[in-house]
């Protein structure tokens, strides 16, 4: 009989939208509506991105905005639903930045982030490239790109600068009962860190980190780390400073998880057997905008009650499909490591 415990599975909106809109309520009826399918669809959470507003907009009032989103949710009898979410940084709100005022204002910035974590509920976990500002190239004087060596010596005093803002924001974090988990994306997206050793190597450098940590995401591991070797070395690391706090599953195309480049084996045989939160299933469609900025060629996963129906899989039919090959991957998996143990047992026996 198989005891394994049944793991959370979350659901990314980002197949939807990267603004959920918290003060037009027509748009709430829609958020409602993809939250209570994907529910009965078997989901136990959601990932949402909180869209980032220009500096003049008070960090306050977006705080209310979800709070009152979220009761909504509630009334529309959704409550209990745990949420997680994913915040990025900007030019704007720039942690690393060499100026102490902007890095202040970026501060305040991630602690209004921490709050609507902490307001929408449920497993609040804080995800994302909130590190250095996503997307955001450093240029020479002759404005060209810095890559390679020089881009490596350029975020040296940059990672520094960010000590002091992350090492305040991780114990404004731990207070609210929020987890951070600092995401690596790859290099064609945005500069490091783009791998979870560089993540781990800037925690490593905190005095008080408590409880920052970082995501694990399988689309940037393909696509960006060094290898199976490495990969299970920072699985091991991670874990064992526990700082392991979140599993994205997502395909290296970032479309349909179902029939994916996924390495079910090598991942799961590592993340199983030390890690205890949710997974999430990342969908990345082919909206704005990310259609553009991830410079998306295939067609849209149509969104029933946004999108006309088309030629092309629905969202929902994409997300029940991860939902089921993701739960027969940790099935496979549970049985695959339970056989070998089995077989080093009774082959201690002989």
């Amino acid at each position: 009989m198989d005891t394994t415990p049944q793991r959370d599975v979350f659901f990314s909106f980002f197949m939807f939208t990267a603004d959920l809109r918290p003060q037009d309520p027509s748009y709430t009826k829609v958020l409602i509506d993809h939250l209570k399918v994907l529910t009965e669809m078997g989901y136990d959470g959601f990932d949402v991105h909180i869209a980032s507003q220009p500096a003049t907009v008070d960090h306050r009032r977006e705080v209310e905005a979800y709070a009152g989103l979220k009761k909504a949710f509630d009334h529309a009898g959704l409550r209990g639903t745990k949420f997680t979410t994913n915040v990025g940084t900007t030019r704007t709100f720039d942690p690393t930045s060499p100026y102490e005022e902007q890095r202040r204002q970026a501060l305040s910035y991630l602690t209004s982030r921490v709050d609507i974590t902490q307001v929408l509920g449920g497993d609040s976990i804080m995800s994302g490239p909130f590190l250095y500002p996503y997307g955001v190239f450093p240029l020479t004087d002759a404005n060209e790109q810095i890559w390679s060596d020089a881009l490596q010596d350029w975020m040296k005093p940059r990672f520094r600068a960010a000590r002091a803002v992350f090492e305040e924001l991780a114990e404004y974090a731990a207070a609210q009962g929020v987890k951070l988990a600092v995401e690596p994306v790859k290099s064609w997206e945005t500069p490091p860190p783009n791998m979870v050793s560089e993540a781990l190597d800037f925690l490593d450098t905190l005095g008080n980190p408590h409880g920052a940590g970082v995501t694990i995401d399988t689309a940037q591991v393909v696509m960006e780390s060094q290898g199976p070797g490495v990969f299970r070395e920072n699985v091991a690391r991670a874990a064992s400073q526990d700082r392991l706090h979140y599993v994205h599953i997502s395909a290296p195309d970032r479309g349909a998880v179902h029939d994916s480049w996924i390495p079910w084996e090598t991942i799961l045989n590592e993340v199983e057997p030390v890690y205890r939160g949710p997974y999430l299933v990342e969908v990345f469609n082919a909206i704005p905008p990310f259609d553009s900025s991830m410079r998306m060629a295939r067609r849209r996963f149509w969104r029933p009650g946004e999108d006309a129906p088309s030629s092309a899989d629905s969202a929902y039919d994409v997300a029940k499909a991860a939902l089921e090959e993701l739960r027969e991957q940790i099935a496979l998996s549970a049985r695959t490591r339970s056989d070998a143990t089995l077989l080093a047992y009774t082959g201690e026996d002989d």
